[in-house]
């Protein structure tokens, strides 16, 4: 393991389910937010990197959300300021053919989400994804057909309430085109952003340097971001080939954190 850089990174990116929140957690721990508000009058911008949207996400960050910006939807939406700042659309055709996809071909145990900018649209069967959405605190409509969705659609995910382990090679490798990537115990993506390409948009609009960024993952959706950042660090309770791939593990991103800012104390 390499030493915690304690000066010149100028972004922190976190993935937030199984890496800043634990899987069940509904709110933050209070130290977070300190550290955020720490690093932010140090210079350092704090980026929730996840697949939630971003009234999920501006909820859970709202005693710090002005020192934030916010990589949603595994990165097919980034707002700022309360502004979505970039957007990366997936072509209607496409997101309803993975949609009647991941539908039909979950054996009657998938249920499916399609994400526009701010509202995430719900194909259900009873099988706990409402429950979820609810839980998370999602803008949300029930439909029965992708067709009622009247805007841009940026993800299309399924949620598999019995895990995703029996599903995850029958739709991984058929929708790579789209990115396809497990997401969770209980879900699967598709968008044609990934978080990697959400962080360099938004180290292009502020003028970031990569290799000035640090970013926490637990999954395979965070590859991509973990890919590209100068500073990797992947949790410990990740896939064994995950902890394999990166050299720089920890329990908590709040402990790196804190080293990073002790080194300007």
């Amino acid at each position: 393991m390499k030493g915690i850089p304690t000066m010149g990174i100028r972004l922190v990116c976190s993935d937030l389910d199984g890496t800043l929140l634990q899987y069940g957690k509904k709110e933050l721990e209070g130290e977070i937010f300190d550290q955020i508000r720490a690093l932010h009058d140090r210079g350092i911008l704090f980026c929730p990197a996840s697949g939630r949207q971003y009234t999920s996400l501006r909820k859970l960050f709202a005693p710090v959300a002005d020192c934030c910006i916010f990589l949603c939807e595994n990165g097919g939406v980034i707002y700022k300021d309360e502004l979505c700042i970039a957007k990366k659309p997936m072509p209607r055709a496409l997101a309803e053919e993975i949609a009647e996809d991941l539908w039909s071909r979950s054996d009657g145990q998938g249920e499916v989400m399609l994400s526009g900018q701010n509202t995430a649209y719900l194909m259900e069967r009873g099988l706990g994804m409402l429950d979820r959405i609810k839980f998370i605190g999602n803008n949300y409509q029930v439909i029965q057909d992708p067709s009622e969705i009247p805007e841009d659609i940026v993800k299309v995910s399924v949620y598999l309430h019995e895990g995703v382990a029996a599903y995850a090679d029958r739709f991984v490798p058929r929708w790579e085109q789209a990115n396809c990537a497990v997401a969770g115990p209980y879900w699967i993506d598709t968008t044609l952003a990934n978080k990697g390409i959400g962080v360099q948009s938004i180290c292009k609009i502020l003028g970031f340097d990569l290799a000035d960024v640090m970013a926490f993952g637990d999954n395979y959706n965070d590859v991509s971001m973990l890919d590209i950042v100068g500073h990797p660090y992947i949790m410990d309770g990740a896939a064994a080939p995950l902890r394999e791939k990166y050299p720089d593990h920890t329990p908590r991103p709040e402990d790196i954190l804190r080293e990073i800012l002790n080194g300007y104390s």
